[in-house]
């Protein structure tokens, strides 16, 4: 298949760059990380307005139809500078939301035009855990029944990546939905987290790339050494093929070519991490040093919305 994007996507794609590059995304995710969400509520207005979460939403709700080109495109970007909040979970909330005319026409308005954060858990047999259920303003909870929604939030519990904070929801609440659009759900969801996980693999290359441009030793940079040479065209060429992966399975919005986009661009993003982290070696390791703020992002959308393990036997599965 030979895909090219057009002006318009192109367009679409740099002026969200732009706007996210004046943000000071990394002041954002650790205000977020912290429970204080005025900064990340007004960059997730100024995302909506741009239109990303109006690609998830059908036109007669407010949204710009479903485009999934278009938001692989836009969670790129996200992903490239780490935005945080349920942006992936907003995504899957608006297709379940849609399966029905009330909860769309109560909710869908909103998550288009970036008012509404919305945040989903699976609760078979009690709680179940979500993301930003605290600063989420339609929190689902999806039951063998269906679709509820949830009322509130319990007390916060931390992740792996600080600003994926996650709180328990309990499966009570309005039922909205007896026959879930989930698998439909999923498939965006894993999308989604594909693209942001392709965003997060560049940054990382990107910001290593850079630094070993600028570090020494032996008085010449290090990133002059073939060792370091190799180590990050590995990370080129796994970020380089999970790519065309992820605009394909944007194109037929098949399940088991949205999981291996997922398992593609989730492998190479970690890959990258763990050259980002070698490579800048000691100051790598803090917490302090933004470069962190994307290696725990990347380690956390690995697992996110489908282990590798579970996207590999949707593959296998699927084209079995």
């Amino acid at each position: 298949m030979r895909f090219r994007l057009d002006t318009e996507q192109r367009d679409f794609a740099g002026s969200l760059r732009a706007l996210l590059a004046a943000a000071d995304t990394p002041a954002v995710i650790r205000e977020w990380s912290r429970g204080e969400h005025t900064s990340g509520r007004a960059l997730w207005a100024r995302v909506g307005a741009a239109g990303v979460f109006g690609l998830a939403v059908p036109e007669e709700y407010g949204g710009e139809g479903r485009r999934p080109v278009e938001l692989a495109l836009a969670f790129t970007e996200l992903g490239r500078y780490a935005v945080p909040g349920p942006l992936v979970e907003t995504v899957a909330a608006a297709v379940l939301l849609g399966a029905e005319p009330d909860p769309a026409e109560r909710f869908l308005p909103g998550i288009a035009a970036g008012r509404t954060l919305a945040t989903v858990t699976v609760a078979e047999h009690g709680y179940g855990y979500a993301l930003d259920g605290d600063a989420a303003d339609v929190r689902l909870a999806a039951t063998p029944e269906g679709v509820r929604l949830s009322p509130g939030a319990g007390a916060v519990r931390r992740s792996l990546d600080p600003a994926r904070r996650l709180t328990p929801l309990a499966p009570v609440g309005e039922l909205i939905s007896a026959e879930p659009a989930w698998a439909d759900a999923l498939t965006w969801a894993r999308l989604a987290v594909a693209a942001q996980a392709l965003g997060v693999g560049l940054a990382l290359l990107d910001s290593t790339v850079a630094y070993v441009g600028t570090r020494t030793q032996f008085a010449v940079p290090v990133g002059s050494f073939q060792a370091v040479k190799h180590r990050l065209a590995d990370v080129k060429i796994a970020l380089e093929f999970a790519r065309p992966l992820v605009l394909g399975a944007a194109v037929t919005m098949t399940a088991p070519d949205v999981a291996a986009a997922k398992l593609a661009a989730c492998e190479a993003a970690h890959l990258g991490s763990r050259a980002a982290l070698h490579l800048h070696g000691a100051i790598g390791y803090t917490a302090e040093y933004d470069l962190s703020l994307w290696l725990t992002k990347a380690r956390a959308l690995r697992g996110a919305w489908g282990t590798p393990e579970e996207c590999r036997k949707d593959v296998l599965e699927g084209r079995l």
